[in-house]
């Protein structure tokens, strides 16, 4: 079995002890029913991941750090961004839990004209950071994808400059195989975003701006995916030519 993998703040070394607090110790300690002694990983602020040791004194939970272990040769090459338009009911927790094991950087919501949901509070921004942590962990990631604050459409756009591509999934771009304009445009790339849109797509105004900010559309096939597959579907494809 695989060692659980938990998150600590700041930059560790071996030799540290650190405390472990709220919903990860109670789920030590109550969940796993795991005992003083027993072996977890720990990722620091810094992406280091350490072997540690459980030390459980009362109602404080402790972890020893030992050796560093060595990076996983497989981390990905590219930085990719999930730019997600905002989703009505409880599809962006889906969202939020698969594009953090598929391997998202960070995860941007917004609105757009089509959106169905408008309005998202402080602590829904919480709720989404705290499940991109729990699947980070699960998934045996080294860092926690950030979930940005709802932003505009037009703040999206003003975004698209700090990218090598921009990917806009549109289901009315020209119709070319995915398998032909997809590589193009992860090669020589180092930072991507991924861009969908909501349950009702964009608009041909949206298309038209996103392109004049240098984001490229993109046919993703011939069945129309919804919203909450369709920016898996791609980051699912983007893994995949990276480990071939």
């Amino acid at each position: 079995m695989p060692a659980r993998r938990f998150f600590i703040e700041g930059a560790r070394a071996t030799g540290d002890t650190v405390e472990i607090h709220g919903s990860d110790a109670h789920k030590i300690v109550h969940v796993l029913r795991l005992r003083d002694g027993d072996a977890i990983e720990a990722v620091d602020s810094a992406a280091s991941v350490f072997e540690a040791a459980l030390r459980i004194e009362g109602s404080r939970v402790l972890a020893a750090l030992g050796r560093m272990l060595d990076a996983p040769s497989g981390e990905p090459r590219i930085h990719v961004d999930l730019a997600q338009g905002l989703p009505k009911g409880q599809k962006m927790d889906f969202i939020v839990e698969k594009a953090t094991e598929l391997g998202a950087a960070s995860i941007v919501p917004f609105t757009s004209e089509r959106a169905i949901a408008r309005e998202t509070g402080a602590a829904k921004i919480e709720r989404w950071r705290r499940l991109a942590l729990a699947a980070a962990q699960q998934s045996g990631r080294r860092d926690v994808p950030g979930v940005a604050a709802v932003q505009s459409f037009h703040e999206l756009l003003s975004s698209f400059d700090r990218y090598d591509r921009v990917v806009f999934a549109w289901e009315l771009a020209p119709p070319d195989a995915l398998r032909a304009t997809l590589p193009p445009l992860l090669e020589g790339a180092a930072r991507i975003l991924i861009v969908i849109g909501p349950e009702g797509g964009f608009s041909h105004g949206e298309a038209d701006a996103a392109t004049s900010a240098g984001a490229t559309l993109l046919h993703l096939g011939r069945r129309v995916l919804r919203t909450e597959t369709a920016g898996l579907m791609l980051l699912a494809v983007i893994g995949y030519l990276e480990a071939v």
